[in-house]
Order: structure tokens, then C-alpha cells, then sequence
């Protein structure tokens, strides 16, 4: 094991209520309704297919033109960016700044895999962007999840073979990706959601770089 690379979303802090706000304030404006539940499937792909997920639903994904869903996509990136700003160090999920020191402490490389443009500005917010090696930019890539294209990216940018990475995700297409990709696989949540895993945990603080150490060694022993 070489390096970590970490969704943000639900992995290092919990935005997912953010989204949902954002993204319910934008189908009330089209008359759709959309709860908590549906907000599930939203998790951990881009803005666009968001929004393409929202219209479907109502059958309205052929009602607008490509630049109107562009402009929802900023209206709600707007308003997004508004609630994320009251974001402090006390927002990272547990356990994870001690999984970070950890990983350190043992010279792993580290690295941000997440379908969110706002990363960045999420990181600098809870005070840990520097602790990061890498964070992937995904508007660059072709393919968001659940291909594993953004993983695969995260290992060339640490310049690692994508087998030396293990992938930390909270949904199944970050799962997935990151099996696709041909990494060890962490899942957070729950194993129904989540689908196949190297391994599953159902909370952030279950998380050391011990027991992702014993994983990671015994995928590539079986290998």
C-alpha cells in the first residue's frame, strides 16, 4: 500500500445535506419534488448527470435545452457554495484526521478522488488541503463515475501503480470505479448500497491504516 485516495462527500465530511437543499431548491423551480432518499442516487457523480437523474424522474429530460440545464447546474453550484461555507475543521467525519495523521506518519501518498468541482475550496474550509498529494480535477476527465477513470488519473498524478492504491468510497458507483480500476476497494455504508467490496465498514471512525493495511496486503496476496 502506497497511497490512499478518498471520495470527499460522505467519506471526509458530510456535504450530501448540502446537495440536497441545493438540488431541491432547483426541482422545486421545475415543479418536481425530490426527498432524501432519491438524493441517494445522486451520490458521487457529476452535476450534469444530477440534474439528467432529477428530469428523468419527471419525464422532463427532453423539456431543456443543453444551455438551460447549464444554467441550473450553476444555479445550484451557487447555491451549494453558499451552504459549504459555514464548513469548519469540526465538520471532518470521525475518525478521519486520525486516519490522515496515520497514513503520514507511514509515508503514504494521499489523494482526493471526488466527482465534486468544489473540492478544493471544501478541503481548504476544513483546514486539511495540504495534507493532500493530489486532488483530481474532474472536469478534465471524460468519464465521471462510476468508470474508473478519475481513480486511475489520481494514481498517474502520484505517479503509483493503480494495485499500490486503495480507494476509500461512501457509493456504489465510487465502488465501482474503484474496482474497475483495479484498487483495493473501502466501502463506507452499507454493503445493500455499497454492492462488492474488499471491505466494509459502516462508519469513518472504523477506519486506521492498520486494518487498511491488512486488506490492501491480503488483496494482493490472493492476487
Amino acid at each position: 500500500m502506497k497511497a490512499v485516495l478518498f471520495d470527499l462527500d460522505g467519506v471526509i465530511t458530510d456535504t450530501a445535506k448540502y446537495h440536497f437543499e441545493a438540488w431541491r431548491d432547483i426541482a422545486k423551480s421545475l415543479d418536481i419534488e425530490i426527498d432524501e432518499t432519491f438524493n441517494e442516487k445522486l451520490k458521487g457523480i457529476s452535476r450534469e448527470e444530477s440534474l439528467d437523474r432529477i428530469l428523468i424522474c419527471a419525464n422532463k429530460v427532453d423539456s431543456y435545452t443543453k444551455e438551460e440545464k447549464l444554467r441550473m447546474c450553476e444555479e445550484k453550484n451557487k447555491t451549494y457554495i453558499k451552504l459549504i461555507g459555514s464548513l469548519t475543521s469540526k465538520d471532518i467525519l470521525p475518525g478521519i484526521s486520525k486516519l490522515i495523521k496515520e497514513l503520514r506518519e507511514n509515508n503514504i501518498k494521499l489523494g482526493i478522488a471526488s466527482a465534486s468541482k468544489n473540492a478544493p475550496k471544501i478541503l481548504e474550509s476544513l483546514g486539511i488541503k495540504d495534507e493532500f498529494d493530489c486532488i483530481v480535477n474532474p472536469s478534465l476527465l471524460e468519464r465521471g463515475k462510476p468508470y474508473p477513470d478519475i481513480f486511475i488519473e489520481g494514481s498517474k498524478m502520484l505517479n503509483l501503480e493503480q494495485y499500490d492504491c486503495i480507494g476509500i468510497e461512501d457509493s456504489y458507483s465510487g465502488i465501482k470505479a474503484i474496482n474497475d480500476a483495479n484498487m483495493t476497494s473501502i466501502g463506507v455504508g452499507k454493503k445493500e448500497v455499497l454492492g462488492k467490496c474488499d471491505y466494509i465498514v459502516e462508519d469513518t471512525g472504523l477506519l486506521s491504516y492498520n486494518t487498511l493495511l491488512q486488506v490492501w496486503s491480503k488483496k494482493v496476496d490472493l492476487a
